[in-house]
């Protein structure tokens, strides 16, 4: 029977793990398109329940008529969701929107705010998105636990924590902060693609021989390579 795993040994394991995940996905990224840090908080709202791709379709319109928040708290809500009904949910995303634009205009003189703590307050917005905003937009480090993250860090045995703040913190120690945003886009990618929730591909993972939940999916590695997807979900 194999000793224990050791801290240090874990972090270790955690690092080589993400420096293979570096070098298998070298243009990982936020896959929400935006073009400055009001455009980046919207689309990651709006992403909730539905697909990076299907948000990504609406954006030019939606920017293209409320550019700022100034622009969309005013917007129309009748129009705003009509603009938002390919994503599901639409009426419920059109009041988000309307509360966080006006709250940005009121509060913050119609800017987003680069701290945790500011973001966190806005409308729709918690930890997950408030980090993505973080590492994307203002390039303050940032662990954006989304349901790809927690369950590869718990596959890989990094943390058995299932609440996200808890993830969040558990992560956080095994790297340093500079690796806080990339490693969160290594680890969504590989979720995406190939650690899949129901059917990971086992034979076909860059990471399998230092994975303890090996064996989840199929490891034949014809079998697996049938299971990779070459982008995010559709």
């Amino acid at each position: 029977m194999p000793a224990p795993e050791t801290h240090t040994g874990l972090v270790r394991r955690a690092r080589r793990i993400n420096r293979v995940l570096a070098e298998t996905y070298p243009d990982a990224r936020c896959e929400l398109d935006f073009d400055n840090a009001f455009e980046l908080l919207v689309v990651t709202v709006l992403s909730a329940q539905t697909t990076d791709r299907r948000v990504n379709a609406v954006r030019p319109t939606l920017f293209a008529a409320y550019p700022d928040p100034v622009a969309m708290a005013a917007a129309p809500r009748e129009h705003l969701e009509q603009i938002l009904g390919p994503l599901g949910f639409f009426r419920a995303k059109t009041e988000s929107l309307l509360k966080l634009s006006a709250v940005l205009v009121e509060r913050y003189d119609g800017q987003v705010p680069g701290r945790l703590e500011d973001l966190v307050t806005l409308p729709g917005v918690g930890r997950k998105t408030a980090n993505v905003v973080l590492g994307n937009a203002f390039g303050v480090p940032g662990i954006t636990v989304d349901t790809h993250f927690g369950r590869l860090v718990r596959r890989f045995g990094w943390t058995e924590e299932t609440d996200p703040v808890k993830v969040e913190h558990a992560i956080g120690a095994l790297f340093p902060k500079s690796d806080w945003t990339m490693l969160s886009h290594h680890l969504i990618w590989h979720g995406r693609r190939v650690c899949h929730a129901k059917k990971p591909a086992c034979g076909a993972c860059p990471v399998a021989r230092m994975c303890p939940s090996y064996g989840e999916g199929p490891t034949d590695p014809v079998a697996a390579a049938l299971l990779v997807k070459t982008q995010g979900p559709a």
